[in-house]
């Protein structure tokens, strides 16, 4: 059976782990203080829940913040890298595909860094139906994510809209998701979900979220 772009994205993760930080943010220290500076906007607090943790960077500034964190990733590897650059006793790591992972309890904060736009159109409804599962009635879920600017530097296959051809410093290729959506239409996506979402740009390449389940009129 052919994987799908799910599974060949986490194959992907798995073997970039090593390279990510500096593939992604190349000056890891200066991304390292705007991740800081950005968390402090945002304000997480409480019982977190992060999705797709990746290396940990975002993760050692929630838990600073977090009365606990449980930090989420498919990528067994990527988890041995946050491991390394968490040690904290309040954070819990867990190697389980997002839309598959069933949590034991509601969380305050649910929060993802670049993972929204690896999330295909049609997974896309499931997966914020797995945040809702997550989520304190009175939550808040934050998100981080690709300007659609950054579409210009991937390689999309022919006739596809958001499937990429990636290649890591060894020379393998890796298929992957790849779906960037502006501040418009991620909040009428959102709207039509039943959130109540705030969409903003931060800096030159980065679009910040924030959402709430709408309340029923």
């Amino acid at each position: 059976m052919t994987p799908t772009p799910w599974q060949t994205q986490v194959a992907y993760y798995r073997h970039r782990a090593a390279e990510y930080d500096l593939t992604s943010y190349v000056d890891v220290p200066r991304a390292d203080r705007r991740i800081a500076s950005l968390i402090g906007q945002l304000r997480p607090e409480g019982e977190m829940l992060e999705i797709a943790c990746g290396t940990g960077i975002w993760t050692r500034h929630l838990a600073a913040r977090a009365r606990s964190l449980t930090a989420l990733d498919a990528a067994p590897e990527m988890i041995a890298l946050a491991r390394q650059r968490v040690a904290d006793p309040r954070v819990t790591f867990v190697v389980a595909d997002v839309l598959d992972w069933v949590p034991s309890r509601r969380f305050d904060t649910v929060f993802f860094a670049f993972w929204l736009s690896h999330v295909p159109a049609s997974a896309f409804g499931r997966f914020w139906s797995a945040v809702r599962a997550a989520l304190a009635s009175d939550g808040r879920v934050l998100f981080v994510d690709d300007l659609p600017e950054a579409a210009d530097r991937e390689t999309y296959l022919a006739g596809s809209g958001e499937i990429v051809e990636r290649r890591l410093q060894d020379g393998t290729r890796h298929q992957l998701v790849k779906l960037v959506r502006d501040e418009q239409t991620l909040t009428r996506q959102l709207t039509e979900l039943g959130w109540d979402v705030a969409a903003t740009r931060s800096g030159p390449d980065w679009l910040l979220g924030q959402a709430r389940p709408a309340l029923e009129a």
